[in-house]
């Protein structure tokens, strides 16, 4: 976790950014938590247990700002609200989501399943792929062994 940290305070000073306070609590709530895909008012509710100093707007503008560096992702899980989650910068893509539509729960899918897909559309339609990302709906293991 801290060679990420200080990863992650590199690249915010290379764009001029100050390591404040806030940030760095920010910060480290996202690292303790970057199994998670948070939202603002989760990853507040975290923040200000043990700072209660530091208030949403505040969680909020530093989180708008490691999303603009692409330092957190922002995702939309079809639930009804943002979520956010620290990128990865050894993938070339966006890892892929596997969500639950019984209990909600998230799994992360980090092998590239559309490389093909790319492959194809170049050479079908001329067109690069830099990015893509994808939601799979359905129903966990654990919900389909509480089903039975």
């Amino acid at each position: 976790m801290d060679a990420k940290r200080e990863l992650i305070c590199t690249q915010l000073k290379e764009h001029g950014y100050k390591i404040t306070s806030q940030r760095k609590v920010v910060l480290d709530a996202m690292l303790a938590h970057q199994d998670k895909h948070l939202t603002v008012e989760e990853l507040y509710q975290i923040v200000k247990t043990e700072h209660p100093e530091i208030g949403l707007a505040t969680v909020y503008r530093n989180i708008q700002l490691l999303n603009e560096l692409k330092i957190v992702e922002k995702l939309n899980l079809d639930d009804g609200y943002i979520r956010y989650e620290l990128a990865n910068e050894d993938e070339v893509h966006r890892h892929h989501h596997l969500i639950c539509d019984q209990c909600g729960k998230v799994i992360e899918v980090t092998e590239d399943l559309m490389g093909s897909i790319e492959k194809s559309f170049l050479e079908s339609y001329g067109f690069l792929v830099h990015d893509h990302q994808a939601k799979f709906f359905g129903i966990c293991k654990d919900c389909q062994k509480n089903n039975e």
